[in-house]
């Protein structure tokens, strides 16, 4: 058993490290972590973490006024849809 995946993923933020020492808040340390985490997750899901973002920013704002959250379920990463609309050009291994 290795953990080959998991190290290749945080490669990035070790080699972001120190931009780190930057962040002078929680909020923007959280705001990062967040970030990081859907890049991977895009990632991970085999999408094109560029037409994952644009789809995200352009799907959530038609959402603002809703009281659900419901619609968040379409937009996540292993979600059918968002398979179709966002592939990467990777090859799955």
């Amino acid at each position: 058993m290795d953990n080959n995946y998991a190290e290749q993923a945080i490669r990035p933020f070790t080699i972001g490290r120190k931009n780190f020492v930057l962040i002078e808040s929680s909020n923007a340390a959280r705001a990062s972590a967040m970030l990081y985490s859907l890049v991977e997750t895009a990632k991970a899901n085999h999408l094109n973490v560029y037409q994952y973002f644009e789809l995200l920013l352009t799907e959530i704002p038609k959402h603002m006024d809703d009281t659900s959250l419901d619609f968040i379920n379409d937009l996540l990463p292993w979600t059918p849809s968002v398979q179709e609309t966002c592939p990467s050009r990777f090859k799955k291994s």
